[in-house]
């Protein structure tokens, strides 16, 4: 009976195990772009030239290190709005000057009152369905008188953003509109503790519920140690955390487009430096909402006066912006969002 009992059992799970490995092989299988050259066509429109002139204006010295409701943070902010009114990317309805204010009330004390900077394509056949490419604007301001620029931390991730935007509304122009509406949104006093994320997720400016992912994208413009020699690399946090699915296709966008190293290093749940915690997307993941942090790792010049527009790899930069580009279209394009299930 014993045999008998533990025969079955073994049945029972052999089976379950194929299950899994057929549901697994159905849905990577399920995940094809229609149409490449259109995808590298506007993914293509993403240049280092493009993102060394958003990276070499944010991280100029005159904005005094963009610390979070001060001037210099104001006017990069305002840079970035003018740069999407220009490209006639929206505003949201409620915001028409695509900024929501974050009150002082809300900021750690001897804070001022700050903004996250919102705009949006619309989607043409799920409009209420949301996908938010996320990046910090703020940085540290100034540090015993010396200007901390910041310009891999986060000039490198809000340089992309404005890029992948540009590329989505190139495309919108020649006829072709996202399904779903790609939010851009680009947040303050991240470096204070992620406050700017979890202003918009306490004041939604589109529906928590309808959001189906979050791309957070938070230092992208650096080689780090473990990758000296290497530029074709980046990090990828989160990504399999809430739905595999998401994972499966950001691998499918970089074997289809960049071929670049997926490194899933700091995604360990045992990871003593605790990245998934320590960026925006992270106040996405507890809405139970998929993510992707795209990072390039920390260096010697972390949180130092010395990040600098020199140091930036734009090469490197732009693949990654690229990477993200190719993923976000999936997503925004696909018949289904990714399911939140693990696998």
């Amino acid at each position: 009976m014993r045999l008998l009992i533990a025969s079955l059992l073994l049945l029972v799970g052999t089976c379950s195990n194929q299950r899994h490995s057929e549901k697994v092989k159905d849905i990577k299988a399920s995940i094809q772009f229609q149409d490449t050259s259109t995808v590298e066509t506007y993914l293509n429109t993403i240049t280092e030239e493009d993102l060394k002139k958003h990276l070499s204006e944010i991280a100029d010295p005159k904005y005094v290190g963009r610390m979070t409701g001060e001037p210099g943070h104001n006017m990069v902010c305002d840079y970035i709005r003018r740069h999407y009114d220009s490209l006639k990317v929206k505003a949201p309805e409620i915001y028409p000057n695509y900024y929501q204010p974050v009150p002082k009330s809300y900021l750690p004390e001897k804070t001022n009152a700050s903004q996250n900077v919102i705009a949006y394509i619309e989607g043409s056949e799920f409009p209420n369905e949301y996908l938010i490419i996320s990046g910090h604007s703020d940085h540290l301001g100034m540090e015993k008188g010396i200007v901390h620029n910041g310009a891999d931390d986060n000039a490198s991730g809000t340089s992309a953003i404005l890029e992948i935007a540009e590329a989505f509304i190139l495309a919108v122009k020649n006829g072709i509109k996202p399904k779903r509406s790609v939010i851009f949104l680009h947040v303050t006093a991240e470096e204070m503790g992620l406050y700017g994320s979890q202003y918009y997720i306490d004041n939604p400016v589109f529906p928590i519920e309808n959001t189906i992912a979050n791309l957070n994208t938070d230092m992208i413009g650096r080689i780090d140690k473990r990758h000296e020699g290497n530029e074709d690399y980046v990090y990828l946090i989160g990504s399999d955390r809430i739905s595999s699915e998401l994972d499966y296709i950001v691998r499918k966008a970089n074997d289809e487009f960049l071929n670049l190293d997926l490194d899933y290093k700091y995604n360990d749940y045992n990871d003593s430096n605790r990245y998934y915690n320590r960026s925006d997307h992270y106040n996405f993941a507890l809405q139970n909402i998929p993510v992707i942090f795209f990072f390039n790792g920390e260096h010697e010049d972390y949180h130092k006066a010395s990040d600098t527009i020199d140091k930036i790899n734009f090469s490197a930069l732009r693949k990654r912006a690229q990477l993200i580009f190719a993923t976000a279209w999936y997503i925004a394009n696909a018949n289904q969002p990714p399911s939140k299930e693990v696998l």
